[in-house]
């Protein structure tokens, strides 16, 4: 049997195993799935229970606050309050597969508990009207009567005055118990009230046996009617919030109570059919962990037993396919491969290794010629690593790409150039030789002719190598060496005086004026070297492009202490300007604008180079087209040396980016 089908037959046996365990799974998934989608069902029909519970709690709550202290804001809560469990139950209860069959007890319930409301703000207003008509109004009453029988007693000797004293003292302390029996139920308050009733019924006559006057006697008769009608409705207020305590108690209370009894009730069912439904998960999971292990157990011994037969009957052949490769690789070319006549895989891999023994030999003749070869490309990579290397200790700038492909366009002419006369000059002497030992006699016009051919191939030679050389020694600059100038404290406003006195004959020869305003007393620590080629290689471009072609214009130097750390120097001109895409690439090596008049574009880049790099400075380019250029330099009194950036220069004000900025 071909290798593919033992292959193949291993993983049909694995697929049935996996058809047979996902039959089973699936199987049990769906009997899980119905017990979990009751327990879920259970969960969310307890949380309606709670929040029926919670509401009934909270309105019976509000409505002994409203009983106790009516008001708007709590009779307004209280009906929002209402409206939510008759939502919570007409919404949610009813559609609540578990709670549909209980809905109407509970909605029975809970309209006689919200219907009791309304019995008892009914009651409540039937209290606060005998309240204020049968027992304030009397006490109003009586209140007055009091004064008038005061007014009518002339002075505080009379008989009449102890007795009038105690009678008013009652009068008042059954005002302030009867309020106090009104707002808190106290049955203390409700005695002492009656008390104090008692009180003024039992003064009143001996008030009227000591009255002196007609006026006192009228007062105190309509005084003990008034009495009498205070203690008949004090009594009748007693009887109304006995009533509305028994209604309270026996409708609202008892049907809250009820509605608690019918949610725990409901609760309890709850629990019972989760607790079951959690069983049927747990058996269910238990049946698929058992039956899964089980036929797991089964096919994993048919699988390994099968796996073990087919792995010797590709294991043993391969042995001796390997023991074959072994001696090949040992030298050992005598050596049979077994297996050859095999019609499957393995068969075709002894034929294959049976060609590759008939080609060692040749390939052993090959094996030195190959080795010559390692050896020469492992040369040739040691070579590029090191040149690579060296590339990557030389990169002081971001764009290394355009620097290479500037060198390589810059030195590709003249190299080719001399390249192609070399060639040429080598064929040349090639035929001359020819002709010199040729039989035919050598004519004078041929020699001058070879002469004149190997002077202008020298001359052509010189020239190309020359320029060749120049771009090199320009190349070379690029990357500055800090350790090869001198470094020494020297005055700025000198440094620069003797700069610009080397270069007045070049000022001579074109019509620039040039103005420098550098103080003294800025003493920098630096190279002195490194700054008076940046500022030659400024003036110098500034004269090639800024004022070509013999232009009239005027050049500024100026410099100044930029805080304490740091000296600011300006270079600018009032001459052609540049483009923003000129500006973009001003300091990128070998980019010029005037390639065709022998620019090499190497100029800007090195002062860059020496601003940032050897000097540890900042740098700016500002140019407008036709409005002049400005270069911004910022350098540190005491040359660091390499480049560091800060965020903020000693003054405060931000620092200059390292790279040009174009402004358009």
């Amino acid at each position: 049997m071909p290798i593919r089908w033992r292959i193949l037959s291993i993983a049909a046996l694995n697929s049935a195993v996996v058809v047979v365990l996902a039959a089973m799974i699936w199987n049990g998934a769906q009997v899980l799935g119905s017990a979990w989608d009751d327990v879920r069902q259970v969960r969310e029909s307890d949380k309606i229970l709670a929040v029926l519970e919670s509401e009934t709690s909270r309105l019976q709550n509000l409505i002994h606050r409203y009983i106790n202290q009516p008001s708007p804001e709590l009779f307004a809560e209280i009906l929002l309050l209402r409206e939510a469990v008759l939502g919570t139950l007409t919404t949610r209860a009813s559609t609540d597969p578990m709670l549909s069959g209980s809905v109407e007890e509970l909605e029975r319930v809970t309209e006689r508990f919200l219907n009791g409301f309304g019995e008892l703000r009914g009651v409540q207003a039937t209290i606060s009207k005998t309240y204020e008509q049968e027992v304030l109004t009397p006490a109003r009453d009586m209140a007055g009567l009091y004064s008038v029988i005061e007014g009518a007693t002339g002075h505080r000797d009379a008989q009449i005055w102890p007795s009038l004293g105690r009678s008013r003292e009652a009068f008042t302390g059954m005002l302030v118990a009867a309020n106090a029996y009104y707002l808190s139920l106290a049955t203390a308050s409700a005695e002492e009230a009656r008390r104090n009733t008692e009180t003024i019924e039992k003064t009143i006559p001996v008030m009227a046996d000591l009255a002196d006057n007609d006026l006192q006697r009228l007062a105190l008769d309509r005084l003990k009617e008034r009495t009498v009608a205070l203690r008949e409705g004090f009594a009748k207020l007693t009887e109304e919030l006995a009533n509305r305590t028994e209604l309270l108690r026996n409708t609202i209370d008892a049907s809250q109570a009820d509605a608690i009894g019918a949610i725990d009730d409901l609760s309890v069912k709850m629990r019972r059919r989760e607790q079951k439904a959690q069983e049927t998960f747990d058996r269910t999971l238990g049946d698929i962990s058992r039956r899964v292990l089980s036929i797991a157990v089964i096919f994993l011994g048919i699988i390994i037993t099968v796996g073990v037969l087919i792995a010797l009957s590709i294991r043993l052949p391969l042995q001796q396919i390997m023991l074959a490769m072994r001696a090949i690789t040992s030298g050992d070319y005598d050596r049979q491969v077994q297996g050859t006549t095999a019609k499957d895989e393995i068969g075709a891999m002894a034929r294959a290794v049976e060609v590759f023994r008939e080609n060692a030999i040749a390939k052993r003749k090959t094996e030195d010629e190959l080795r010559a070869s390692k050896e020469k490309a492992e040369g040739a990579l040691l070579e590029l690593n090191t040149a690579q290397q060296n590339l990557i200790d030389a990169e002081r700038l971001a764009a290394l790409g355009g620097l290479v492909a500037g060198v390589a366009h810059e030195v590709n002419n003249p190299i080719g150039i001399s390249l192609t006369v070399a060639s040429s000059f080598s064929r040349r002497a090639e035929m001359f030789e020819a002709e010199l030992r040729s039989d035919s006699p050598l004519r004078r016009s041929q020699l001058e002719e070879f002469v004149r051919t190997s002077r202008d191939a020298a001359g052509q030679l010189v020239a190309n190598l020359h320029r060749a050389g120049e771009l090199i020694q320009s190349f070379k600059q690029v990357a500055v060496d800090r350790s090869h100038a001198e470094r020494r404290q020297y005055s700025l406003g000198e440094a620069t005086d003797q700069i610009i006195a080397s270069l007045k004959p070049v000022l001579k020869r074109s019509p620039i004026t040039l103005s420098v305003d550098v103080p003294e007393g800025l003493i920098i620590d630096g190279y002195p070297g490194s700054y008076g080629q940046i500022l030659t290689n400024l003036f110098l471009n500034a004269t090639n492009h800024a004022f070509a072609d013999g232009r009239a214009g005027a050049i500024s130097i100026s410099g100044r202490a930029r805080g304490t750390e740091d000296v600011e120097i300006i270079f600018a001109d009032d001459g052609a300007g540049m483009t923003p895409d000129v500006q973009r690439q001003a300091f990128d090596p070998f980019f010029t604008t005037r390639r065709n008049e022998g620019g090499t574009g190497l100029g800007l880049h090195i002062v860059y180079n020496l601003v940032t790099q050897q000097l540890g400075g900042r740098m700016m380019l500002d140019s407008r087209l036709g409005q002049g250029t400005t270069f911004r330099i910022i350098i540190p009194r005491t040359a660091r040396g390499g480049s560091e950036t800060a965020d903020q220069a000693s003054d405060g004000t931000p620092q200059w980016p390292n790279r040009t900025m174009s402004s358009t």
